[in-house]
């Protein structure tokens, strides 16, 4: 199976967190999308590996995404090293796809920027003929995607491009509150956590206001860039 897109994220969440609307949008519009998850956030303080495993496969179903996978690497302890790029290689030869959307270049969580890291250096590594993987036996075929985005996190990065996904951020909502071990609860005595604040909820569709804000829309999604964008005309931008 090809893909248009694979979203890869150093936890399951980050990616429905960074990019889910865009995701959805995307595959409305009919483009194949799969998700690839790094770790299985088992360091997390609420849940635990299980319990994410469920989730995960819950919102994967809400955005109807062709594929997720998980490469169950250590949570907050992976390393950008050749046996783990390697790894990511045999994903992206696998199924092919011609965008890569990746982690925060840099974030509050150590294993974002790691993951940012890992994941774009495996999409140069794949296209390179003399590195060498298989699959089921069979070797595989050099392939490195056309574009590598990286979507925004915790910190405020400045985007280089912003997508319009108004009419998605429900879909969004519905994705990222499947991890519902995750987010605030009263009863929930496994301990306090960033995105489990009473205000966090409210901060996705704020992010996603005020970004669509700057371009003239309802709701956006930011990513940066790790080459300039083209286009065959000023009148291709909105």
């Amino acid at each position: 199976m090809k893909l248009d897109i694979l979203a890869i994220g150093a936890h399951p969440d980050d990616v429905e967190l960074g990019c889910g609307a865009t995701l959805a949008k995307e595959i409305a519009n009919g483009k194949k999308v799969g998700i690839l998850d790094l770790t299985r956030g088992e360091l997390g303080t609420r849940g635990s590996a299980a319990i994410r495993d469920q989730e995960s496969q819950a919102s994967a179903e809400i955005l109807g995404v062709a594929m997720r996978e998980n490469l169950a690497l250590a949570d907050g302890f992976f390393e950008n090293t050749k046996e783990n790029q390697l790894k990511i290689i045999e994903v992206i030869r696998k199924y092919k796809p011609d965008m890569v959307l990746c982690n925060a270049i840099e974030d509050r969580h150590i294993d974002h920027g790691k993951g940012s890291k890992l994941a774009s250096d495996a999409c140069f590594l794949s296209g390179l003929v003399k590195i060498e993987t298989y699959l089921n036996g069979v070797s595989q075929e050099k392939w490195r995607p056309k574009f590598v985005y990286h979507y925004i996190q915790w910190k405020n990065i400045t985007p280089d491009v912003v997508v319009d996904v108004s009419g998605f951020i429900d879909k969004k909502c519905e994705a990222v509150f499947a991890y519902s071990s995750q987010f605030h609860d009263p009863n929930n005595k496994d301990g306090d956590t960033p995105i489990s604040s009473k205000t966090f909820k409210e901060s996705i569709n704020y992010r996603a206001r005020d970004l669509g804000r700057l371009i003239g829309t309802e709701y956006g999604e930011g990513f940066t860039v790790e080459r300039y964008p083209a286009v065959a005309s000023l009148f291709d931008l909105i």
